[in-house]
């Protein structure tokens, strides 16, 4: 395993899947069948313009400095460029607010969508959210969902990239990879799509950043080979989903630094409990 700044000050909670952060504003946004998960107005499309002119100029080289970024695998998405033209799924472990912002920089020129927590949209920073891709993941039933999906299938079909955080929730500097939920694997067979594993590491961190500016590890991003789905004949559908989920998990393990078998999580999401490991 790389370095681990197994750090206490963040409220991990119980739950792997489950959300210690606080979202103080709530706008009484309703994510039902009617909402625009994937808008094309122009004025959201000028918004992402203006947001990505920010995101290239300043906040890419900002972020890549202050979280001491090295990405490992970039040229994978050329050398994948003729099986992604018709999209693709990607997933990590999720453990900065930041960490969207370095999957941005890894996937650039292009503009990923990625899947959130609807309080994140309703909250203070919905807006922004919004314009890098944030697509809310419904909570108004099964109208909701199919209307959410059948949107970002259709950006997916025209060449897109889908961020999904199968850990479910976002635990900072968090070193173990969580277990995944079935969300990923479920999208990925249904749509005969392939997922392109990537995986934040540690590194620790020098005198200077350590010291003056207080952080607890510089960060790593190893970029996979892309993972699909099995077309064994004997699986159910269940099996298919749950034998990828299984896949996608050891590679994001491998990728982060976990040799076989390090890891502490079962890589399947079964209301799995956080583990005291320091």
């Amino acid at each position: 395993m790389n370095y681990d700044p197994k750090t206490h000050k963040y409220p991990y909670p119980e739950s792997t899947d489950a959300h210690y952060i606080t979202i103080k504003k709530d706008d009484g946004t309703i994510f039902d069948e009617n909402y625009p998960y994937i808008d094309k107005s122009f004025k959201h499309c000028f918004k992402q313009a203006i947001v990505r002119l920010g995101l290239n100029c300043l906040v890419f080289p900002v972020a890549k400095i202050r979280m001491g970024l090295k990405i490992t695998g970039r040229q994978k998405l050329k050398e994948h460029k003729d099986e992604f033209a018709n999209g693709v799924i990607t997933c990590s472990n999720h453990v900065h607010f930041w960490d969207y912002i370095m999957l941005m920089m890894a996937v650039r020129p292009k503009k990923p969508n990625v899947l959130v927590w609807a309080p994140n949209v309703r909250g203070e920073s919905g807006g922004l959210v919004r314009a890098v891709g944030g697509v809310p993941i419904p909570d108004k039933g099964p109208h909701a969902t199919a209307a959410c999906l059948k949107s970002v299938r259709e950006e997916i079909k025209k060449g897109g990239i889908l961020q999904i955080y199968p850990e479910g929730s976002m635990w900072e500097f968090y070193a173990p990879i969580r277990p995944f939920k079935s969300g990923v694997a479920r999208l990925a067979c249904q749509w005969n799509k392939p997922v392109l594993p990537m995986a934040f590491s540690y590194r620790k961190p020098g005198f200077v950043r350590s010291k003056i500016f207080h952080q607890l590890a510089c960060f790593n991003l190893n970029i996979g080979e892309p993972l699909y789905p099995s077309d064994d004949p004997s699986l159910t559908k269940k099996d298919r989903e749950t034998e990828l989920l299984i896949r996608l998990h050891e590679e994001v393990c491998r990728l982060a630094g976990f040799e076989k078998g390090e890891n502490i999580y079962e890589p399947v999401f079964n209301d799995s409990k956080k583990i005291e490991y320091y």
